[in-house]
């Protein structure tokens, strides 16, 4: 049996690449025709998506293309399918410009949302920052200082200084190199001016108002104002229409009016912005027409955080300087104990060895003593009692004097001896 390829429809109107992106997005969402005009025309927000929308916008062909098409309805079966599409869309009426509002609506809280809280950072930063005592107290410590060490040269006596010297302060460093002169700031704050250190509490908002970008966020009103104003063009213009599927004026009427009131609020909030912010100009005299709020925020960001950092390494600093001290002293502590111990020892050694010395005198003493036999004639010696003779008188000089008084004791003893009977 004979099998037939079926021919493959030829474009009449798209051209090769437009039919291909349509073919992939009608791949992508998967719904019949007829099913995403409906959800245009009735603007069903339940069924609407940022994503379909977006994708409708992109993809769709140009109007003089969705005309031409709507001449070949009744070749409808004949054509391919991004054709065939473009058949059922051109039907609805001033197409481009709905999808165009109905996709302002869908991203329009995201957008308030993301211009609104912008405009407040930067009008609270611009009010911290001239309200703040504890900031112009330390701007005017750094002027001070920086006089100081300027006396003499050319730029003594200045009056004031750009706000980007600020973060400068980190470069200059002491003789030593052990400190910058941001840290010598911080530790004098700490010392005699503890309430200059509320500033990085005070100047809340400067580091969210650094990251706004003045032009992007005018731009972005911009924008908004002009797409509320094609939207109300577009509403004041609508063709009328007997299909009641279209809702397109009465669901985007409501919205229009409530986007050109959150309009209005946004735009009051932002001119009263660039009036605070020129006015800081005037206070810290710079012009705020050369220096950017993300400029300028950004400095004041950098050098909060730098002051920040700063007061957290000098607290470092000195708790390792006071660890190394304890250790110093605990190691002099030791030091001197060891030596009164070691100076103890030396001195009981000391009179150990006197000790020695003098016992080896005694026994050098005694053996003379016992070989000359004068240690028996001391031993001999001894004091005279109540009648006997001494030594001196002149019987002990006659010989045979010493062997009468040996024996006058001996019968001394015995007599004593005999007349106690218990002793025996």
């Amino acid at each position: 049996m004979t099998q037939f390829k079926k021919k493959a429809k030829e474009l009449r109107i798209l051209d090769a690449k437009t039919a291909q992106n349509l073919s992939i997005f009608l791949g992508s969402f998967r719904l019949p025709y007829e099913e995403i005009r409906d959800i245009v025309l009735e603007v069903d927000e339940e069924r609407l998506s940022e994503s379909l929308i977006q994708n409708l916008i992109k993809n769709l062909p140009e109007q003089k293309e969705l005309s031409a098409l709507a001449e070949l309805k009744s070749e409808y079966e004949e054509l391919c399918e991004p054709e065939q599409f473009g058949i059922v869309m051109s039907s609805v009426k001033l197409l481009r410009s709905r999808l165009n509002g109905i996709l302002f609506k869908l991203t329009f809280e995201e957008q308030v949302n993301n211009i609104r809280p912008d405009i407040m950072n930067v009008t609270f930063a611009c009010e911290e920052v001239k309200k703040s005592d504890s900031f112009s107290k330390l701007l005017e410590m750094v002027l001070l200082v920086g006089n100081y060490m300027n006396a003499g040269s050319r730029n003594a006596q200045t009056f004031g200084f750009n706000i980007s010297f600020l973060c400068k302060l980190r470069d200059t460093k002491s003789s030593d190199q052990n400190t910058t002169l941001l840290h010598f700031l911080a530790e004098k704050c700490e010392e005699k001016y503890p309430e200059i250190l509320r500033f990085p509490e005070e100047l809340e908002h400067v580091e969210s108002a650094s990251k706004v970008s003045a032009e992007i966020l005018k731009s972005s009103l911009s924008t908004m104002e002009r797409h509320i104003q094609r939207l109300e063009n577009d509403i004041e213009n609508f063709p009328k229409t007997d299909d009641k599927k279209d809702m397109f004026v009465e669901k985007l009427s409501g919205f229009s009016k409530h986007s050109r009131e959150q309009y209005e609020k946004l735009s009051t909030m932002h001119k009263n912005m660039q009036k605070l912010y020129e006015s800081l100009g005037s206070y810290y005299a710079f012009d705020p027409h050369v220096l950017s709020v993300e400029d300028f925020f950004g400095d004041l960001a950098s050098f909060r955080t730098l002051f920040v950092e700063a007061v957290k390494e000098n607290h470092k600093k000195r708790e390792m300087e006071e660890k190394i001290k304890r250790a110093r002293l605990a190691k002099e502590k030791a030091e001197r104990e060891k030596q009164e111990r070691q100076q103890k020892k030396k001195q009981l050694i000391d009179m150990n060895k006197e000790g020695g010395e003098n016992e080896t005198g005694v026994m050098d003493s005694l053996m003379e003593a016992l070989q000359s036999g004068a240690a028996f004639r001391d031993r001999r010696k001894r004091t005279p009692r109540n009648g006997d003779q001494s030594p001196s008188s002149p019987a002990s000089r006659w010989p045979g004097a010493n062997h009468d008084n040996r024996r006058a004791v001996l019968e001394r003893s015995r007599s004593r001896h005999n007349a106690n009977p218990q002793a025996r």
